[in-house]
């Protein structure tokens, strides 16, 4: 048996995860790997219900130790699943998909969409193409609600909190049109993702001072980015294009540190001195 410290804290980015589920829910954790989620929800009396689910039976058998040597067997249930394809109708009501790509994250949504009527929230974390989850997201009518980011071991992770929908999607109603006018696709596709997509709706009105680091990490990494495309334009028409999308994310991020910076200076907080200095 895998032996597993029971009074053992969740790392920054698992314990963000957890406090996104609300009160009372019947928790599905996909990709529970060790189980420390679940468990952490059933200890903490946020879930009276979890299942652990895992599409691997190593991870899986260790979350079963962990899970039994807390004494929660009653509470909480492994079962070995690809994404949410074990996972029936009702049998949760907070879906939990963390520590994946966006594109497996997409996946695992797309492919369970048996669940889309019934579950209340979705805990969404994944470790990279953000972007094109909000995108999935918005396209099929969901709700972001909330997102808070945190830095781990030097890594970024956005954590998102998510909920049914209309169902119509972003393409439906006001985001198609400018002044009541048909927009083209150009005009269209850059107003309906753009800045939305890359930093959401949220973090740029957090002022949180990690999303603010975020920010000014990714500055330096797209001004790198221009100096070597400039060098590659004059050779390469695939290096212009590169270039000019490359500019304007490098727009979009300035804009959205002003927007940060401009949170922070109206909070009055600690905070927000800090990111003066």
């Amino acid at each position: 048996m895998h032996v597993f410290p029971l009074n053992r804290p969740l790392c920054t980015r698992l314990q963000m995860v957890a406090d996104f589920v609300r009160d009372g829910a019947a928790v599905a954790d996909i990709g529970t790997d060790h189980g420390y989620v679940p468990l952490e929800l059933v200890r903490r009396g946020m879930a009276g219900h979890a299942l652990a689910m895992d599409v691997r039976p190593g991870p899986l058998s260790r979350a079963r130790d962990h899970i039994a040597q807390a004494g929660l067997e009653n509470q909480i249930e492994t079962r070995l699943s690809d994404g949410l394809a074990k996972l029936s109708a009702g049998e949760a009501d907070t879906v939990i998909i963390s520590g994946m790509g966006g594109e497996l994250t997409i996946r695992i949504l797309a492919e369970g969409v048996h669940m889309w009527k019934t579950v209340r929230q979705w805990v969404l974390s994944p470790h990279s193409e953000v972007f094109k989850v909000r995108r999935f997201l918005w396209e099929y009518g969901f709700s972001i609600v909330r997102e808070e980011m945190v830095l781990e071991d030097g890594k970024y992770y956005t954590i998102l909190d998510v909920r049914p929908g209309n169902g119509e999607g972003i393409r439906k109603g006001e985001d198609e049109t400018a002044g009541g006018k048909a927009m083209g696709p150009e005009a269209e596709a850059e107003s309906l993702w753009g800045k939305r997509e890359y930093y959401g709706e949220f973090l740029p009105s957090s002022g949180s001072p990690v999303f603010f680091q975020y920010l000014k990490e990714e500055e330096r990494r797209l001004l790198e980015l221009c100096g070597m495309l400039e060098a590659q334009t004059e050779h390469s028409l695939r290096a212009g294009k590169r270039l000019k999308e490359t500019e304007q994310r490098l727009l979009w991020n300035r804009e959205v540190q002003d927007e940060v910076q401009g949170n922070h200076w109206g909070s009055g907080d600690t905070g927000a001195q800090a990111m003066r200095l």
